[in-house]
C-alpha cells in the first residue's frame, strides 16, 4: 500500500481534487488528500498526502504560503481574477511610490472580505454557488497575515505587476489584488498565480504530473513517495528506549517524562519506525497524532 508525501507543481485548469483523483487512480489508494487548494487558474506547489499519512493533512494545511502573483491594474471582476466577468475598466496613472504605498498598507495583519467566488459555506450553502444564481450574502472580514509583499521590477507598457507574497493560511491572494487595485483608485484585479512555497516545500521539491505518471507506469512510483516526517523536519526528534513506552505510544497513552523541556516532538521508536507527533507539558509526553500502521 502507498503511504507517503508527494509535491505536485499543479498545471493550469485542474483543481487541487483533480490532481487528487488522478493520484488515487496512480497509486491505487482511496485515502489521498491535499494541504492547501489552488484555483483552477493557478499553477505551484501542492503537498498531497497518500495513505496514511492523510493525517497530517491538519499540520501541512495550517502553513504559510508564498505565492508570484500577477496584478492587472484597471481592471475589476465579478470573481477578482481574469476568468471573470468584466465590471469596470478604469485608466491608470500611478507612481512607483503610489504603489509602494499601497502595498505598505496591506502588509502585515489585515483583514479581508471572502470573494462571493469561494468555497465558504454559509447557512450551508457554499459563496460560489450563489453567487453563480447572481446572488450576494453578508460576509464578515476574516483576520490574515501578509508577512512580505514585494513589487518585483516594473513592467513594460501593457505588462501586469509581478508580486511576490508570503501569507498565512487563510489569504485570498485575488482578494488582496482587488483591494490593493481599490485602493488605488483604478481598480485591478489577479491575472495569474503560481505558488512557490507551502508546507515548507518549495518548487524545487514539486513534480509534475506527466513525470509522476511515467514513474508509475515504469513500476517506480512509489519511489517518488517522501516519508510523512518530512512535514515535520524542524520538529526535535525523540527516541524511545524501551518496549513499554513504545507500547504506551502505540495504544495512545501519556508517557511520563520529567526531565524532557516542553514542546513538539516527532517520537520514534527504538528500530527508527516514526510513531507519532508528541506534545510534552509538565513532564508528560502526550500523541497529538499517531502516524504507524495499525
Amino acid at each position: 500500500m502507498a503511504n507517503g508525501m508527494i509535491v505536485i507543481d499543479k498545471p493550469a485548469g485542474w483543481t487541487s481534487m483533480d490532481v487528487c483523483a488522478k493520484l488515487r487512480g496512480m497509486f491505487h489508494e482511496k485515502r489521498v488528500g491535499h494541504a492547501g487548494t489552488l484555483d483552477p487558474m493557478a499553477t505551484g506547489v501542492l503537498p498531497v498526502f497518500i495513505g496514511r499519512a492523510t493525517r497530517a493533512v491538519e499540520f501541512a494545511a495550517d502553513s504559510d504560503k508564498e505565492y508570484i502573483a500577477g496584478l492587472k491594474l484597471g481592471v475589476v471582476t465579478n470573481t477578482q481574477d481574469a476568468t471573470g466577468e468584466v465590471l469596470e475598466e478604469r485608466p491608470v496613472s500611478i507612481t512607483g511610490d503610489q504603489l509602494r504605498a499601497a502595498l505598505g498598507r496591506f502588509t502585515g495583519d489585515i483583514e479581508q472580505l471572502p470573494p462571493m467566488y469561494s468555497a465558504i459555506k454559509i447557512n450551508g450553502k457554499k459563496l460560489y454557488e450563489l453567487a453563480r444564481k447572481g446572488k450576494e450574502v453578508e460576509r464578515k472580514p476574516r483576520p490574515v497575515t501578509i508577512y512580505e509583499l514585494e513589487l518585483l521590477g516594473w513592467p513594460d507598457a501593457g505588462e501586469d505587476f509581478q508580486l511576490r507574497i508570503r501569507c498565512s493560511k487563510g489569504t485570498y491572494v485575488r482578494t488582496l489584488c482587488h483591494d490593493i487595485g481599490q485602493a488605488l483608485g483604478c481598480g485591478g484585479c489577479m491575472s495569474s498565480l503560481r505558488r512557490v512555497k507551502a508546507a515548507g516545500f518549495t518548487l524545487a521539491d514539486s513534480i509534475a504530473l506527466e513525470a509522476v505518471q511515467a514513474a508509475v507506469d515504469r513500476g517506480e512510483g512509489e519511489e517518488l513517495l517522501l516519508p510523512v516526517e518530512r512535514l515535520f523536519a524542524g520538529v526535535p526528534v525523540l527516541v524511545l528506549r524501551g518496549a513499554g513506552a513504545e507500547k504506551k505510544v502505540r495504544n495512545g497513552s501519556s508517557l511520563s517524562a520529567p526531565r524532557l523541556a516542553d514542546g513538539e516532538y516527532r517520537v520514534y521508536g527504538a528500530d527508527g519506525t516514526f510513531l507519532a507527533l508528541g506534545r510534552a507539558a509538565g513532564g508528560t509526553l502526550k500523541t497529538v497524532k499517531s502516524f504507524f500502521e495499525v
